[in-house]
């Protein structure tokens, strides 16, 4: 049963990453914490591991259609290890509640970004 979860969870991870560009953690963390009883801190590891090969696809599908910033990628890249290096210094720092309570701080944060950006202009 845990792997078919994991299947589920990685495809509906993947469809949601190709449809709307959103990474699939927002999907994989409380799943993965909730579901399957991981820690907060081994969640967000296992998600972050998970995406990478969504991401190595996606880019190179994007590509192909000429939305990759070539000149721009390097120096993101380059910038992300060092935020993910600072990243897990600071999870690895406090405690579950705090992770868990932050990372509910950025679901809604989303959410209202997502909402913002779909609102009726005038």
């Amino acid at each position: 049963m845990t792997i078919a979860l994991v299947v589920a969870i990685g495809l509906a991870g993947g469809v949601l990453a190709g449809l709307f560009g959103v990474g699939g953690g927002i999907l994989f963390v409380p799943t993965l914490a909730l579901g399957l009883g991981l820690t907060q801190l081994h969640a967000e590891a296992s998600s972050l591991l998970a995406i990478l090969p969504t991401a190595v696809v996606g880019s190179w599908r994007q590509r192909r259609y000429g939305n990759v910033d070539v000149r721009a990628a390097p120096f993101i890249g380059i910038a992300s290890i060092g935020g993910v290096q600072v990243g897990v210094l600071l999870a690895e720092s406090l405690p579950e509640s705090a992770l868990r309570r932050l990372f509910g701080v950025l679901l809604l944060v989303t959410a209202v970004h997502v909402v913002w950006r779909t609102r009726p202009r005038s």
